[in-house]
């Protein structure tokens, strides 16, 4: 099968943020202890960032303890109802917490007959890794995916780790597995073809999903972007925007350039800083398609401060 048959015949013109609702994110604005408020300008807790961007989509985290989970899962579907009127779509992160599937599949039920939690499941799209990776791709996992017929899909993440692991997952009964950047541009694409090849043949739908590490502009989140919609996948995970204030850490010339060249995807913030552009919970990338892989311009390296020196003039210092 070639590679160019298995993607859209254009990139997407734009995909929905899924935003990260980290373990220890604060859920509702009106809860963030006042020594805790960023007030950097950009929404912090998550109904906040739910009115801000107009998001619809979730990635979840869960720490895989019922005493935690169960109550944190109830207060995020209550602001997921609250906030989205029109619906959501989530997806839900193991981030590793288990050694078997047998377990997790236990733990999963205990959640899914929880009525409180029930607008929640009916909007899973997929569980990321909730296998740690010694344990994700074991034999006796597959006997427990077979049995698991009304079981949500699940995707490898973490386990991820070299070009054997997809087509080893689906063996077992995964339903696919993550696109990060990071993990391999050529890497990627493999896998998008795999899964289109191998659907035929599966239980369950195929999944490539595609997941973030903090990515920020002006050059990987937009390369990034640029992947998510070459491969056709409709949402993306992104927190950077979230966890770093913009592109306030780059100079004043960088971030204009930025501005000008990628209007659709960034704005100037009221507080003057470039600020990712999340409109209706959508990213516009008629900007980031029309450039040379994602980033339309070109930065000098000379611009920048090495690393060494930044830490020897007292770069750490200007951060506490």
């Amino acid at each position: 099968m070639r590679v160019a048959g298995c993607l859209p015949e254009s990139p997407l013109s734009n995909v929905a943020a899924r935003h990260t609702v980290g373990l220890g994110d604060p859920l509702r604005t009106s809860e963030i202890p006042g020594d805790e408020r960023l007030d950097d300008g950009l929404p912090q807790a998550l109904d906040e960032c739910i009115r801000s961007y107009g998001l619809r989509w979730f990635k979840i985290k869960i720490c895989g303890r019922e005493e935690t989970d169960i109550p944190r899962l109830r207060e995020i579907t209550r602001v997921l109802a609250e906030g989205c009127p029109r619906g959501f779509q989530a997806t839900l992160d193991g981030n590793e917490q288990f050694q078997s599937l047998a377990d997790f599949r236990e733990f999963y039920r205990l959640l899914h007959a929880d009525k409180a939690l029930a607008p929640l499941f009916d909007s899973l799209v997929f569980i990321e890794q909730p296998l740690h990776r010694d344990h994700a791709l074991r034999d006796d996992v597959a006997s427990v995916l077979e049995a698991w017929k009304d079981g949500p899909g699940i995707i490898i993440d973490e386990a991820d780790g070299s070009l054997d692991d997809l087509p080893r997952a689906l063996d077992l009964g995964y339903s696919g597995t993550s696109h990060k950047n990071c993990k391999g541009i050529v890497k990627g694409l493999a896998n998008s073809a795999l899964l289109q090849k191998r659907a035929a043949f599966m239980t369950r739908a195929p999944i490539l999903s595609a997941e973030d590490l903090a990515n920020v502009g002006p050059v990987a989140l937009l390369q990034d972007l640029a992947m998510v919609a070459a491969l056709g996948i409709p949402h993306v995970e992104r927190n950077g925007h979230h966890y770093f204030r913009g592109l306030g850490m780059h100079s004043p010339g960088v971030q204009e350039e930025v501005l000008r060249a990628h209007a659709g995807l960034y704005r100037r913030h009221e507080r003057g800083f470039a600020a990712l552009d999340i409109r209706d919970g959508l990213l516009d990338l008629a900007s980031v398609n029309s450039a040379p892989f994602g980033c339309a311009i070109q930065l000098d390296p000379a611009r920048f401060t090495p690393l060494d020196a930044w830490v020897k003039g007292g770069g750490l210092a200007e951060l506490g």
